[in-house]
């Protein structure tokens, strides 16, 4: 065995690589949550969204997003940024932090709502962007952060059934999340 020789070691950094989510996570700053029975069809649509209320205090990094459960009819997906829906929103209760041995639990910034059988688009904003999908199908997509929206913007998620507008239908959208204090 070859003794050591002084400094050989030294040129190496000891470091360690963990995934943005997990670090946002042990900081208490990851949500995930997700909006339920979200009804559309016979001419009325669906949605949900991450809205950032004007005082915050903080960025929101949008990580994932998922609709699920729509079964009874192929579906459109449209997603808006910075949009006003045409519906009162309700908030979900079904968020969380996705670290849950902090105590006291950390409570979101941001704010998961949606409404369902809503008749009109959003408007202003940008639509971003559009998915099919087939029935029983679902689509998932990781942002990795890179959609951030400052106080008073949105991410929403838009669902219609133009293909099949006589079937009713319902679904589940799901969202990951961080804040970033400004």
């Amino acid at each position: 065995m070859k003794p050591k020789q002084k400094g050989q070691n030294s040129q190496f950094i000891k470091a360690v690589e963990i995934p943005q989510e997990l670090y946002q996570s042990l900081k208490g700053k990851y949500f995930v949550g997700y909006a339920d029975e979200l009804n559309f069809g016979k001419g009325t649509s669906t949605w949900a969204r991450l809205y950032n209320p004007p005082n915050s205090g903080v960025n929101l990094h949008v990580n994932v997003w998922t609709v699920t459960d729509v079964s009874d009819s192929t579906f459109r997906a449209q997603f808006w940024f910075n949009a006003t829906p045409s519906e009162t929103p309700i908030d979900s209760e079904f968020v969380t932090p996705s670290n849950t041995a902090i105590s006291p639990l950390p409570k979101p910034n941001i704010k998961l709502q949606y409404a369902t059988n809503v008749l009109n688009e959003p408007t202003g904003g940008i639509k971003a962007f559009v998915r099919r999908a087939e029935p029983e199908t679902t689509i998932v997509d990781v942002e990795n952060g890179k959609f951030i929206f400052p106080p008073g913007g949105s991410f929403l998620v838009f669902l219609s059934n133009p293909e099949t507008p006589d079937v009713v239908t319902s679904g589940r959208i799901a969202f990951g999340w961080w804040e970033a204090k400004i």
